[in-house]
C-alpha cells in the first residue's frame, strides 16, 4: 500500500499540479531564450564568426536556425526515452508508476540542466569575454572536463567528459525523489530504480558515443 503524503509532500503536490503541455512549452521557451543569448551575445561575438560572408554566413545561419527548431523535438524525444526507462525500472521493482507520471518526472528533473547553462552564459559574457569557439564548446561547469586541458582531449572523449558532471548527479537525485513521490513507498527502492535503470543506460550511451565517434 502507498504511504500517506506528508504535509511537505502535500504542498509539493500542489506545486507540481500544473498543465503538463504548458510546462513543456515553458521548458522549450526557456531553452530557446538561453540559446538565443548564447548565439547572439557569445558565439556571434567570437572573432571567427564576426566576418563570415556569402555561403559561409548562410551555412552558419542555417545551423543556428536548425538548433532553434530542434528544441521541442529534442526535449520530446529525451523525455519520452527517460520516461520509458524509468517506467520499465519501476515495473521491474514492482512499483506502479504510470508512464505519464514518469514523463512528468523527467520534465521536472530537466530544470536542473538550466543551471549550468546560466553559469556558462554568465561566464562568457562577464568573466571570459574573449573566448575562441573551442573554448566555448569545451566549457561545462563542474564537469570532469575541468580536470583536463580541452585542447589535449580527443574529440570522442570531450562530450563524455562534459556529461559527467555534478548536475547530472543532481538529475539522478531528482529522478529518485520524483519516483519516491509518485510511488509513496520506500525511498531506498526509488534510489535503486534510478541506479539500475537510468544510470546504466546513461553510461551505456556514453560508451556508445565513444565507440561510434569518428
Amino acid at each position: 500500500m502507498p504511504r500517506e503524503f506528508s504535509s511537505l509532500e502535500l504542498r509539493v503536490r500542489d506545486w507540481v499540479s500544473f498543465d503538463k503541455k504548458l510546462f513543456f512549452v515553458m521548458i522549450c521557451v526557456i531553452a530557446f531564450i538561453m540559446l538565443y543569448i548564447q548565439q547572439t551575445f557569445i558565439i556571434g561575438e567570437i572573432a571567427a564568426f564576426q566576418f563570415l560572408e556569402g555561403p559561409e554566413a548562410l551555412i552558419f545561419q542555417l545551423i543556428s536556425g536548425l538548433k532553434f527548431l530542434s528544441i521541442p523535438i529534442v526535449y520530446a524525444l529525451k523525455f519520452t526515452i527517460v520516461a520509458f526507462i524509468l517506467w520499465v525500472g519501476c515495473f521491474m521493482w514492482g512499483y506502479k508508476v504510470t508512464y505519464n507520471k514518469c514523463w512528468q518526472i523527467a520534465m521536472i528533473a530537466e530544470l536542473i540542466f538550466f543551471i549550468p547553462t546560466v553559469i556558462k552564459i554568465f561566464w562568457f559574457m562577464f568573466v571570459s569575454t574573449d573566448p575562441n569557439y573551442w573554448e566555448y564548446q569545451a566549457f561545462y561547469p563542474l564537469s570532469y572536463m575541468n580536470f583536463f586541458d580541452y585542447s589535449e582531449v580527443a574529440g570522442r572523449y570531450q562530450y563524455p567528459n562534459q556529461a559527467l558532471n555534478v548536475f547530472e548527479i543532481g538529475y539522478w537525485i531528482v529522478l529518485s525523489y520524483g519516483i519516491d513521490f509518485a510511488a509513496r513507498k520506500k525511498k531506498s527502492v526509488a534510489n535503486l530504480i534510478v541506479a539500475t535503470s537510468y544510470v546504466p543506460m546513461f553510461l551505456l550511451w556514453l560508451w556508445f558515443y565513444i565507440g561510434v565517434y569518428e
